[in-house]
């Protein structure tokens, strides 16, 4: 998951860029949460837990704490961070390099929209994030299916029922069995919950007797005898990512 800090005291600017980057997650498969900040003062008073997102667009030219001096502070406490500067300014690029910003993106620049996906692409690579991705037979037709968006399969005697994050969840039907299914997909980021359900645990959010969270809401139950092995299996994964 792309956790995104967008910070800019610029309203049309901080809509402009969630947009952008909510379309180029969509085209791409991947799951994500973006957040909004005024200033870099309210970013930077998150103290550390400011290390939770992995990406932060920042504007240089904010009031009280503008760009620059906000990347500092972040520097104090992760290397980790990919910085990119939103800025309708040029001549900031040698302190850039200092706090070691990934992209500089002039705001005026007509293919503004072009070059933030061009930067998450860069991003991506040096992360070596990869998306999985698979082709179903679905009854409703063949879909190409990103395994980051693929909630979790609920099987209702023969039929499986795919629940899928897109613009909204939507469920997707095929005849299979779930043990089939759970070696077809063969991926350490799915956990057989129950025997009828498979999930994924990029969408849990919480594990506790005896049910999960998913990000939808959802809340599915896990049987006593399968609880500690669920429990052991998701915070393996969560130390792991």
């Amino acid at each position: 998951m792309f956790k995104i800090a967008v910070c800019d005291d610029e309203v049309h600017f901080r809509k402009l860029i969630r947009n952008i980057l909510i379309n180029y997650m969509g085209e791409n498969g991947v799951i994500y949460e973006i957040d909004e900040f005024e200033s870099g003062k309210d970013f930077v008073e998150l103290g550390i837990e400011m290390t939770k997102y992995k990406i932060v667009f920042l504007d240089i030219n904010m009031d009280e704490l503008d760009g620059m001096e906000t990347a500092k502070i972040i520097r104090e406490v992760s290397n980790d961070m990919f910085i990119v500067f939103v800025t309708a300014f040029i001549n900031y690029t040698l302190e850039g390099y200092r706090v070691d910003a990934v992209r500089y993106i002039l705001k005026n620049n007509v293919n503004f929209p072009e070059l933030v996906y061009e930067c998450m692409d860069a991003i991506r690579t040096k992360m070596n994030y990869v998306v999985k991705r698979k082709l179903f037979q679905f009854n409703e037709g063949t879909k190409e299916v990103s395994l980051e968006r693929l909630i979790y399969i609920e099987s209702q005697l023969h039929k499986l029922e795919f629940y899928i994050m897109e613009e909204y969840v939507k469920k997707y039907t095929l005849y299979s069995t779930l043990n089939d299914m759970e070696k077809e997909i063969a991926s350490r980021d799915f956990v057989r919950i129950h025997q009828s359900f498979l999930v994924n645990m990029k969408h849990i959010t919480d594990v506790s007797r005896y049910r999960v969270l998913l990000s939808n809401g959802v809340k599915l139950i896990i049987p006593k005898a399968r609880y500690k092995y669920v429990e052991e299996t998701y915070v393996a994964y969560k130390g792991e990512i």
